[in-house]
């Protein structure tokens, strides 16, 4: 394959790249009298529809010796990292016009961005940990873009826990190679394959690494004590993204590596890593549903919501390695149904902090007659996120859960038990701030709205939540076939 051919299969990451470096020019050699929020929207725009073209015409292929692929499962990812970069470009442009930062946050957005859609379609764990790195550096620098007391913090927290989960991932990859004698995905399942219980507790040293690692990025518990705290601290698109996206990115780098890499439920060694995400899912959902509970400022809240959710997603996880056929769509259902659920949450808070100057739940007091658009999308992201029909919400739960039931796995069955005791321990928190919304009186009368680029965000989102909870087929078409690839 020529360097035309190769180039071409990362092309949408090449588009968001050279967008960086154009949006960096432009403000250098024309400062302030660029439309960079536009140039942003352009390069996205680019990455879209050349994700568009490789899916329409069949473009598949691995490119750099093997450690690049573009198949169903980046090409389902890609759209996924699109989609939510042009979302929160959209609902940013009136408080970028505020932000001395603009051009940076915007070129950070878009490196970070790059460099998922290129994690999403490595199989090779150099490639791996490089495109890793590449998003992870970006998005430390856009966590403490503001330049405050909080955005400081959280940037240095972010970057301090980060750097720690670097280090401990590459402990696992070269736990890895060193096993295997190779740093290829497809390398590493063959040796599993023909593994026996003499090497069972190095490679669980190695992947218990490998999902400390991962389960930064992911925000599950143990490793989520990074995320209130840079939540709160972040500019709200920020937070927003990285909510959003950065989570789906980790669950897909996962997916890859522990399904292709480490057998599915195929191998000696699938039961331990199961029983691991389980252990993992349970945790996550107590804490974060738990954590929800006490929070009074809506960003931190969404923070531990986030944690919850990765709990849920994790028992897709947890299906998968136990040998569920349905698990690796549930887990790719769930994130397209999360893009929708919670971005149509955080761009809303964007919108009414922008206005209200206020983070705090009891701003919220009586929305629903201060802007009746922006509280009724809130709502129905907040009913989507508790899981109740006929939203996106409760369909991806039905769907991950019963991956976990099929398996007729006793302790998969608690797990979805307890998971469903955390739904009902969620619906309190959620449904108080939609009372809040709509029961409670407001401090102020007067009314407000988002801007048209605002307005056609939300709007996108809360069509997704609708759609999808009422014809969830198509997405679990698209879930289906690029989980196919990985078995």
């Amino acid at each position: 394959m020529n360097w035309q051919d190769q180039f071409h299969l990362i092309g949408p990451a090449l588009a968001l790249f050279i967008g960086a470096g154009v949006v960096l020019a432009a403000d250098i050699t024309r400062p302030g009298r660029v439309p960079v929020w536009g140039l942003t929207l352009i390069a996205i725009a680019i990455a879209g529809l050349y994700t568009l073209w490789h899916s329409v015409t069949g473009t598949r292929g691995a490119a750099f010796d093997g450690a690049i692929v573009v198949d169903d499962f980046s090409i389902f990812f890609a759209f996924v990292i699109v989609t939510t970069a042009a979302a929160v470009t959209l609902a940013s442009r009136d408080w970028a016009v505020t932000f001395d930062q603009t051009p940076e946050f915007f070129a950070l957005l878009l490196v970070s961005a790059g460099a998922m859609l290129v994690l999403a379609q490595s199989v090779d764990l150099i490639m791996i940990f490089i495109a890793l790195e590449t998003t992870s550096i970006a998005q430390f620098v856009m966590a403490g873009i503001a330049r405050d007391d909080r955005g400081s913090e959280a940037g240095l927290k972010y970057l301090l826990t980060g750097a720690v989960a670097a280090a401990v991932l590459l402990y696992g990859f070269v736990f890895l190679w060193g096993l295997a004698g190779t740093t290829e995905l497809a390398g590493i399942a063959a040796f599993v394959a023909q593994g026996d219980e003499a090497l069972r507790l190095p490679l669980m040293l190695a992947f218990v690494l490998v999902a400390a690692g991962f389960g930064f990025k992911m925000a599950i518990v143990p490793f989520h004590a990074w995320v209130p705290d840079v939540y709160q601290g972040a500019p709200i698109p920020v937070a927003s993204f990285l909510s959003v996206a950065s989570k789906a990115a980790g669950f897909a780098v996962v997916l890859r590596v522990f399904y292709v890499g480490l057998g599915g439920g195929g191998t000696f060694i699938a039961d331990d890593w199961a029983i691991m995400f389980g252990v993992f899912a349970a945790a996550s959902m107590l804490f974060g549903n738990l954590g929800a509970l006490l929070q009074t400022n809506v960003k931190r809240l969404l923070g531990y919501s986030s944690i919850a959710q990765a709990g849920n997603i994790a028992v897709g996880l947890a299906a998968v390695a136990a040998g569920s056929t349905l698990g690796p769509s549930g887990v790719l259902f769930f994130i397209g149904t999360y893009v929708a659920t919670n971005l149509g949450a955080f761009l809303t808070v964007l919108v009414v902090s922008q206005r209200l100057g206020s983070d705090e739940l009891s701003a919220y007091a009586g929305l629903i007659r201060r802007s009746p658009v922006a509280a009724s999308i809130l709502a129905l992201c907040l009913l989507s996120l508790t899981g109740i029909p006929p939203t996106a919400g409760f369909i991806a739960k039905v769907y991950v859960f019963n991956a976990a039931v099929r398996t007729d796995e006793m302790w998969l069955v608690a797990l979805v038990a307890i998971a469903v005791v955390n739904t009902a321990i969620s619906a309190y928190y959620y449904l108080r701030w939609v009372r809040t919304m709509i029961l409670d009186a407001p401090a102020d009368e007067s009314s407000f709205a988002p801007s048209y680029a605002a307005q056609a965000a939300l709007a996108a989102a809360a069509i997704g939540v609708i759609f999808v909870g009422l014809i969830p087929t198509p997405l679990m078409a698209a879930a289906q076939r690029a989980a196919e690839v990985l078995q």
